[in-house]
């Protein structure tokens, strides 16, 4: 992609980083026009209602950003824009999975300004940039990476005791009222949403449980999973039930 792509976005939970990443974009790239985002729902909602965005910087320590799971469906969805993981984090296996996960590259937060300039440019000029730590081969601590754990929720073992966040609470959203029989466009006038964003947070979804349809989702959906709230299952599991039991 040019640098002749004029709307960025920026998502961060960081105010102060956004401020500081907006400058950059506008000063040494020649972007006119910087929306912002303090969540990953937020920034993919942005990334639906504005077509014009052409390049991203994503907090990977934003709740939902911690997955490849939900990178992969952000890269899938919106395959024209230029996404830039931002992170503090040095690890090489973190560094490793989001660019397997598909974003145009990796920069650590701790950077110098002339290195994160250096880094956007080598992104927007349709290259991925690789941070130059990952040169290092000294070796990593042995414990769980707990930001970048991903097991199939179906086959969790009791061993992973680290927290997986792998549906963030918009998607846990659509998931409920996909498991009350709700159609998309319906699940959008809930949540008041357009449709496109639903249908991202449904892939997600489908990723996130390893299935290809909303009946297997639904069912997948009615039964505990690893960040769902306590308490919820009865009502939820006996609609789905009724949903699915009704004649095609």
């Amino acid at each position: 992609m040019s640098t002749g792509s004029r709307v960025g976005l920026i998502a961060d939970k960081d105010s102060y980083f956004r401020v500081a990443a907006s400058a950059i974009l506008t000063q040494h790239f020649g972007f006119t026009e910087i929306v912002e985002a303090s969540s990953l729902d937020e920034a993919l909602e942005q990334l639906t209602e504005n077509c014009q965005i052409g390049a991203a910087l994503l907090d990977l320590s934003m709740q939902g950003a911690q997955t490849p799971t939900n990178l992969r469906s952000m890269r899938e969805s919106f395959p024209s824009v230029r996404i830039a993981a931002v992170s503090m984090s040095a690890s090489r296996r973190d560094i490793l999975l989001a660019l397997e996960a598909g974003v145009h590259g990796y920069m650590l937060k701790n950077l110098p300004v002339a290195e994160l300039v250096k880094g956007l440019a080598t992104i927007l000029e349709g290259g991925v940039y690789v941070p130059p730590c990952l040169a290092d081969l000294s070796p990593e601590p042995t414990e769980p990476v707990r930001q970048w754990s991903e097991v199939s929720p179906p086959q969790q073992t009791a061993h992973h005791t680290a927290p997986v966040h792998l549906l963030t609470a918009r998607q846990r959203e659509v998931l409920d009222l996909l498991v009350q029989g709700k159609t998309n466009k319906e699940i959008a006038l809930a949540l008041k949403l357009v449709e496109g964003t639903v249908k991202i947070h449904m892939a997600a979804i489908f990723r996130y449980f390893g299935v290809n349809t909303r009946a297997a989702a639904a069912v997948a959906g009615a039964r505990p999973y690893p960040n769902r709230p306590r308490g919820v299952l009865n009502g939820w599991q006996k609609q789905a039930g009724m949903e699915l039991a009704r004649p095609a």
